[in-house]
């Protein structure tokens, strides 16, 4: 080798992508909430992996494990704007989107937008409102606008709507349609406390001497920021065998003995772009196996459905997808 020459290094092991500050940024939200959210890690976390990768998020729980208040206080972490739309048989679409108001003055309608106009939208029982009132949100969550009197009016970025619902009590509801359903990633079931963290949960409360929770959150990540993780997370490398490995997956479920209705190519979509956002919020530049079955639950849990007879038995849509995983060979 000449004098000049520098050395080759092929074996580079240290990240491609910057992910010092996403991953900080992410511990530093969980660290906010912490403050008042006892337990939940798995549900902030999907959050914010959902947050990260535009998307959408269905919260299932009965009532009061903290769907609601984990969520609003989770959009208070971000330095954006929050509106909270409470869904009831009488809403309207134009209670949501908006509507054209007669201007006397200048004699012209003009649009008055709704309260989805906004970044982070927290929709409280979803299933409360009618098919026409839920169907009003298809276009704005797919495609992030609203149409109204042949005029388009885009959404703000960052925009994320976070809908909650009561799998228990389903008088007056109405079920959510499948095109809706298949619109947000990840289905989060929220289940009860252990006794820790129930007790930690009622010292909490008392210790704050009704101090508002609200009040002891703060700001942690503005749009400016959330757009640059964003970009970063695309750039995280995904192995051919990877993608193969999500494919047979999603695969087997529109196949499987047990389940009526499989995964859609949405649904292999998610699973590869939320994957790579818990890659990045770990600090790898690169998915693993790991990450693709840390996602694969929340996004089938409302995009398949079991057969009459495992329903009857008492089978959950959870352990059909791991048993689906468990068949399918893990890629080296």
């Amino acid at each position: 080798m000449e004098n000049n020459e520098q050395p080759t290094n092929d074996l580079n092991f240290d990240n491609r992508i910057p992910l010092e500050d996403l991953k900080k940024a992410v511990n530093d939200i969980k660290t906010e909430l912490a403050k008042v959210i006892i337990g939940q890690e798995n549900f902030i976390e999907l959050l914010i992996v959902s947050l990260l990768v535009d998307g959408h998020v269905l919260i299932e729980g009965v009532p009061g494990i903290a769907k609601t208040i984990t969520a609003k206080l989770f959009a208070k972490t971000l330095k954006t704007d929050f509106s909270r739309i409470q869904f009831t048989p009488d809403l309207m679409p134009s209670d949501i989107l908006g509507t054209s108001i007669f201007n006397v003055k200048s004699s012209e309608f003009e649009f008055k937008k709704g309260p989805i106009f906004s970044n982070i939208i927290l929709i409280d029982e979803i299933n409360r409102a009618p098919a026409k009132t839920q169907a009003a949100m298809f276009e704005t969550m797919e495609e992030r606008q609203v149409t109204m009197d042949g005029t388009t009016y885009v959404m703000e970025t960052p925009f994320m709507v976070l809908a909650t619902q009561n799998p228990i009590e389903q008088e007056g509801t109405y079920a959510l349609p499948e095109a809706q359903l298949d619109r947000f990633i990840f289905k989060i079931k929220v289940d009860y406390p252990s006794v820790e963290e129930e007790i930690k949960i009622i010292q909490t409360h008392h210790e704050r001497k009704g101090q508002k929770p609200q009040e002891q959150i703060s700001g942690i990540l503005t749009p400016e920021q959330l757009a640059d993780f964003k970009s970063k997370i695309q750039d995280v490398v995904v192995e051919e065998k990877i993608i193969k490995y999500i494919a047979d997956i999603i695969t087997k479920t529109r196949n499987h003995p047990h389940l009526y209705l499989g995964g859609s190519p949405r649904a292999s979509i998610a699973t590869l772009n939320a994957a790579k956002a818990f890659a990045a919020i770990q600090g790898r530049d690169f998915v693993i196996p790991e990450d693709i079955k840390k996602a694969l639950v929340p996004v089938l849990n409302h995009r398949v459905i079991l057969t009459p007879e495992r329903e009857m038995e008492g089978m959950t849509t959870d352990s059909v997808v791991n048993m689906i995983m468990e068949s399918v060979e893990i890629p080296r």
